[in-house]
């Protein structure tokens, strides 16, 4: 079945849920109240959803291919930032490491998703050619706009 929105993406459905995560993960303890820390890493998790979002609606594989690469690169922010809400005490080192392998997860789904898109003779719908009409329907549109008069 051919993938129609972003919503359908594996890759977007798990940064979705793991956005989440760290939505409620940041909510509460001394977590809530770092605000510099708590505000980067639920931007960082967001970029990662949202440029996969933005790269596929740009309807082109290279352009999507770009996206995906700075999703990717924010997986990586994110898991930074968790080694430093571990650090602080913010959260467990058991919460700390499965998120962050979670994010780790995420960012080879992002990297294979990549490499199969260079690895794509499809070039993405922006490029989708028009469909081409018979000499027929040509006459038979031409002759119905003729009778309209809006020729």
């Amino acid at each position: 079945m051919p993938v129609k929105y972003f919503e359908d993406l594996s890759v977007w459905k798990l940064s979705r849920e793991l956005t989440d995560r760290i939505y409620t993960i940041t909510g509460s303890g001394g977590f809530s109240k770092d605000y510099g820390l708590r505000d980067q890493i639920r931007r960082a998790s967001i970029s990662v959803m949202s440029n996969i979002a933005e790269g596929f609606e740009r309807g082109g594989n290279q352009e999507f291919s770009q996206f995906l690469s700075i999703a990717k690169g924010s997986c990586g922010e994110v898991r930074s930032q968790l080694y430093v809400a571990m650090d602080q005490g913010y959260i467990t080192q058991k919460d700390s490491e499965q998120l962050i392998d979670d994010f780790k997860k995420l960012s080879i789904m992002i990297n294979n998703f990549m490499e199969y898109l260079k690895g794509s003779n499809y070039k993405g719908t922006k490029y989708k050619k028009p469909p081409v009409k018979s000499m027929r329907e040509e006459v038979e549109d031409f002759l119905k706009d003729y009778k309209k008069g809006t020729v």
